[in-house]
């Protein structure tokens, strides 16, 4: 498995996801993205995690680096996870796990790991989080602080 450090370029993508659209590592070349990989849909953790991006949806925006989500559930599932919570991350479908492999976020038996990665409008990992357990998640203030690190 990949494990991708600090200033190594981030794997290129092109995923599906909600709002109908599909999103690759290149439309973020202005700004930078956050990469929230996550084990799954409708999951008590990830539902918690998702619902306090929601919550501070103002200070994610704030940051000027938008933010997705990425797990192998099919777009269907996150629509109905977007629905029922009134999330405001887009959600990717990751459904081979190619794009979670790239990243190095796959952990014993195919579960994916809690990871968040920053990267920069150049394509380079400025910041990397990886779970072992994912029984907890990068609140927006660790964002926050790894954002402004990069200023």
């Amino acid at each position: 498995m990949t494990k991708l450090r600090i200033g190594d370029a981030a794997p290129d993508f092109e995923l599906p996801g909600t709002r109908e659209k599909t999103y690759r590592l290149a439309d973020y070349v202005d700004t930078g993205v956050i990469l929230a990989f996550y084990p799954g849909d409708f999951t008590p953790v990830c539902t918690k995690q998702f619902c306090s991006y929601r919550d501070d949806g103002d200070r994610i925006e704030g940051l000027g680096v938008p933010m997705v989500g990425i797990s192998p559930q099919s777009v269907s599932s996150h629509e109905k996870f977007t629905a029922k919570h009134g999330l405001n991350v887009p959600l990717l479908a990751d459904t081979d796990k190619s794009v979670a492999k790239a990243y190095g976020v796959v952990g014993p038996g195919g579960m994916i790991r809690r990871a968040v990665f920053l990267v920069d409008g150049e394509g380079k990992v400025r910041y990397r989080h990886v779970a072992l357990l994912g029984l907890t998640f990068r609140d927006v203030d660790d964002l926050d602080a790894a954002v402004t690190a990069l200023a």
